[in-house]
């Protein structure tokens, strides 16, 4: 298999997880596309240096630094824009029928959730969307943030706790 091929087959099956991973860190659709996108002209550039059998650490990597300075260009452009933009519609596919007013009360907690997600500081934000949006095991998440398996538990404690707070807070405010 030639350098072409093997680079689409790990675009085919990584792509989806750097988007998904890239959206639930900025929350915008556009900038997701625009993060992925660059993640995979980074891989091509460095494809040759790259061990095929770490190139998901690498791409979990090189996702979390461009959604940070992403953030980063966002609020030095404009410092007054909050980190949740209410424009951004969260559209996640539910499968199934039922009672419409069921679906979209799941499409409200499923928003709730993604924005207190959203509202996480680093490294809990992205400790905590891959563990619990990517699903990656520990090893897996020390080995693309860089550090310990005992920090990666502890900013994952730590992260689902904070969460929990935000949302429990959102119902409440959600509730008056």
């Amino acid at each position: 298999m030639d350098t072409a091929d093997t680079f689409r087959k790990v675009l085919d099956g990584h792509k989806d997880r750097v988007y998904t991973q890239a959206f639930f860190s900025l929350q915008s659709r556009e900038d997701a596309e625009d993060v992925t996108q660059e993640v995979f002209v980074r891989l091509w550039k460095n494809f040759s240096e790259i061990d095929l059998e770490r190139v998901g650490g690498w791409l979990v990597r090189v996702t979390r630094n461009l959604c940070i300075d992403t953030i980063r260009r966002r609020q030095s452009e404009n410092p007054h824009l909050s980190r949740v933009d209410p424009e951004v519609a969260i559209t996640t596919a539910i499968s199934g029928g039922g009672d419409p007013s069921e679906r979209l009360g799941q499409k409200e907690e499923e928003s709730l959730i993604h924005e207190s997600i959203a509202q996480l500081k680093e490294p809990y934000k992205s400790t905590v969307i891959l563990r619990e949006i990517r699903n990656l095991s520990y090893e897996e998440i020390a080995e693309a943030l860089g550090i310990p398996i005992g920090s990666v538990k502890v900013h994952l404690h730590r992260g689902r706790k904070l969460l929990r707070e935000l949302l429990r807070e959102e119902i409440v405010a959600h509730e008056i």
